[in-house]
């Protein structure tokens, strides 16, 4: 029998680097991983990552792709070349599920949804010369994915990626993890979880999911379950992931994460006024109440975890006011770091259909126009300014939040409100991946001569 070569490739953005400009930040393609773990094993295969390095063309039988929305224009440039060369190509990912139809004219086969319940067909339809152009995935069974191969990508991560769960009941205007992953929570084995965690060398560990500990007593019980097996098997691994701000309800919780290596999570509090909260469905937070974010973020710091607040600017209720408003409160508040993004409408969103609807898209020329999609450059006309008044006031923004001297401040204070000095060099560290972000180019907001 043959033994296929299968190339897996992971695109970059050519127009802005983002994340990809420091290694501390950059995320491995798990996708990749799975779709590796997957694949019989007689098949050789290779993980080509822009993370690190330019794609060069290398033979192989069968090209996977993935890719994000702003990534896909380069995705399309890579799978040309291979079908230039009659190398069958297949395109996957969260763009690729949401614009199957576009992603269609670029490859021969379009993945959509998750790879674990379209992977071995794939597989046996390409062996047959009979590729379908469009593979429909389910929603599978978390406890039946497999691990993702680690040993295939580049050394260079700091991170080690790991999934515990998909999924999330929320219903964000802009969230398009509900459309890819679906509204129902799906949990993996915890114990393969942790025999994952233990097969890695990374003291440093990102959990992608949505929400680490999610919504409900099934989800809670499960991470619980996590942090425990960490703390009993002494993994001492360090690590982050996303949560809710709820969590600070659950002190026990935040303190048994604490124990089992958690120094930061993400929370996405979007913006500080009820109008703009209702501008994109943040049920929680408005259920919550905007007056309990202070107290919420003591007792994450109680357990000596730092708050990566994940704020937005370009809400329809906001003026250019609103925007220095929300600032301000970011450097008042005890947020340990900021990663304040503008609004961007990501196919597979309410957020994207609205727009598309209303006309409001300033980006016209695609799939070369998706590489913008990256939510710092302003790709729509906002409610209540200019698109150029928003690039201006967020440039300005920015210029505030991530000056030498504030991140200094926010050191100490974090220093200060987590009592944990290890926690405080996450957060300064994290805030230097953001400053990056901030000043790698200027905000674009006028397409009419960017043909990029």
């Amino acid at each position: 029998m043959k033994t296929h070569r299968l190339l897996l490739v992971n695109p970059a953005n050519t127009w802005r680097r983002g994340f990809l400009l420091r290694n501390e930040s950059r995320q491995a393609p798990l996708g990749l991983g799975i779709v590796a773990a997957l694949t019989p094993s007689e098949w050789k295969i290779k993980i080509i990552d822009e993370n690190f390095r330019k794609f060069r063309f290398q033979e192989a039988d069968f090209v996977g792709i993935t890719s994000f929305t702003s990534t896909i224009a380069r995705a399309y440039e890579i799978a040309d070349i291979y079908r230039s060369k009659g190398i069958p190509v297949v395109i996957g990912g969260i763009h690729a599920s949401a614009m199957p139809d576009e992603a269609a004219l670029h490859c021969d086969a379009v993945i959509v949804g998750e790879a674990e319940t379209t992977w071995p067909q794939v597989i046996a339809d390409f062996r047959a010369g009979n590729l379908q152009k469009i593979y429909r995935g389910s929603y599978g069974d978390m406890k039946q994915s497999p691990r993702p191969r680690h040993d295939l990508f580049h050394p260079g991560y700091y991170f080690a990626s790991v999934q515990t769960s998909r999924g999330c009941p929320m219903d964000c205007e802009f969230c398009s993890v509900p459309a890819f992953n679906g509204h129902k929570y799906r949990l993996r084995d915890v114990n393969e979880i942790l025999d994952e965690l233990e097969s890695l060398p990374h003291k440093l560990i990102y959990f992608v999911d949505d929400n680490i500990i999610g919504y409900g007593t099934t989800a809670e019980a499960h991470a619980r379950t996590l942090f425990e097996g960490m703390i009993a098997r002494g993994l001492k691994k360090e690590w982050f992931a996303q949560t809710s701000l709820n969590i600070a309800e659950k002190p026990d919780l935040l303190h048994l994460a604490a124990r089992a290596g958690c120094r930061m999570m993400l929370i996405g509090i979007e913006a500080e006024k009820p109008a703009q909260l209702k501008d994109v469905n943040k049920k929680l937070n408005l259920k919550m109440g905007i007056d309990v974010y202070a107290k919420s973020f003591r007792a994450i710091h109680k357990a000596g975890i730092a708050i990566l607040g994940a704020f937005i600017y370009g809400l329809d209720s906001d003026t250019a006011d609103d925007v220095r408003q929300r600032t301000t409160y970011i450097k008042r508040s005890s947020v340990d770091v900021t990663q304040a993004s503008i609004l961007t409408p990501l196919p597979g969103t309410r957020l994207f259909e609205t727009m598309k609807n209303t006309d409001r898209f300033l980006v016209s020329k695609f799939p070369e126009g998706w590489q913008h999609f990256h939510f710092t450059d302003v790709i729509f006309k906002p409610a209540l300014m200019t698109p150029a008044e928003l690039a201006q006031v967020v440039t300005e923004s920015y210029d505030r939040l991530f000056t030498m001297s504030y991140l200094r401040f926010s050191f100490l204070r974090t220093w200060w409100n987590t009592r944990n000095l290890r926690t405080a060099v996450w957060a300064w560290n994290s805030n230097l991946n953001y400053r990056s972000i901030a000043r790698e180019k200027h905000i674009c907001s006028d397409y009419s001569q960017n043909s990029e």
